[in-house]
């Protein structure tokens, strides 16, 4: 088992998509986004999914494609908004570095407007982003080592943050061969 050097959860909005990209090219790992996982594995977006075949099948791929992220991915890895609503994803993530970027409605409406295509929060997203979150922000918090509140950061303020949460060395950074830390 090969596991992130980072998890980010939060809602839609937090950022973790932008973020994690960022933060992947800071710390010289790969990015890995597990809704783009579910997107290849079904061969559908994921608003079809939900229409389609229902939350129930879309959260059992979701299940499926966080498990085999964790297992195989040694970079930094964002989950969908809601993975952590699964008892399962949540065990998973125990002991893991994960950080949860928590962003407030206001900041999330600018970010992606709700007006994309999110399907729970298809009719009146702010009524539905607010609910949703009085609901996951207590899951958030208990999956994660560190929260970061992204609203009026920048991404690089946010990766930086999360760098010195969980106290990683950006790929810049190495060790000569005497043992002093110097910047590449």
């Amino acid at each position: 088992m090969t596991a992130p050097v980072v998890v980010l959860v939060g809602p839609p909005g937090a950022g973790k998509s932008t973020v994690g990209a960022l933060l992947a090219e800071r710390l010289g790992v790969g990015y890995r986004d597990t809704d783009a996982d579910i997107v290849v594995t079904a061969g559908k977006p994921i608003a079809e999914i939900f229409i389609e075949d229902g939350e129930g099948h879309f959260r059992e791929l979701e299940r499926e494609a966080v498990r085999t992220a964790l297992d195989t991915h040694p970079g930094v890895l964002s989950l969908g908004g809601g993975a952590i609503m699964d008892d399962g994803t949540r065990k998973l993530l125990t002991g893991l570095p994960v950080v949860f970027l928590d962003v407030e409605l206001a900041d999330a409406v600018k970010r992606v407007g709700l007006d994309a295509p999110r399907p729970l929060l298809a009719v009146n997203p702010r009524k539905q982003w607010r609910e949703l979150m009085e609901r996951r922000r207590p899951l958030y918090t208990e999956v994660a080592r560190a929260v970061i509140a992204t609203g009026d950061r920048t991404p690089a303020a946010v990766a930086d943050a999360i760098v010195d949460a969980l106290e990683l060395r950006p790929a810049a950074e190495h060790v000569s061969p005497a043992g002093r830390e110097e910047q590449a």
